[in-house]
This record gives C-alpha cells, structure tokens and sequence, in this order.
C-alpha cells in the first residue's frame, strides 16, 4: 500500500486529504477529523474519477 497526501496540505500536517492503494481498491481519508471513516472505492471508480477531475472523460 502507499500512501499519498494533498500537494495543498501543509507541512505541520492535519489539513489534507490522504490517499492509499491496495489491491482493488482506494482508501481516502480527511487527516483533519480522523473520526470519520474513511471513503473505500474501487480502483476503477477512482481511476474514473481521477481521469474526470483531470479533464480527460466526458460526463
């Protein structure tokens, strides 16, 4: 698994937006409020919403 954080996140950490792989799916999760679970999606949702923020699929 790796994890990514937000390129807007500070540097003191807390303030974004973390991401993990694994096999088949994608955890997200807010480092600010560590209570609320975390969104599990399947890596083809992801890769779908990735490809749609990036401007590259049409709705």
């Amino acid at each position: 698994m790796w994890r990514r954080r937000s390129s807007y996140s500070s540097g003191e950490g807390g303030q974004c937006v973390e991401v993990a792989t694994c096999p088949g799916a994608v955890h997200v999760r807010d480092s600010k409020d560590t209570t609320v679970p975390m969104l599990i999606v399947q890596t083809q949702a992801w890769d779908d919403f990735v490809a749609f923020a990036a401007g590259s699929e049409a709705v």
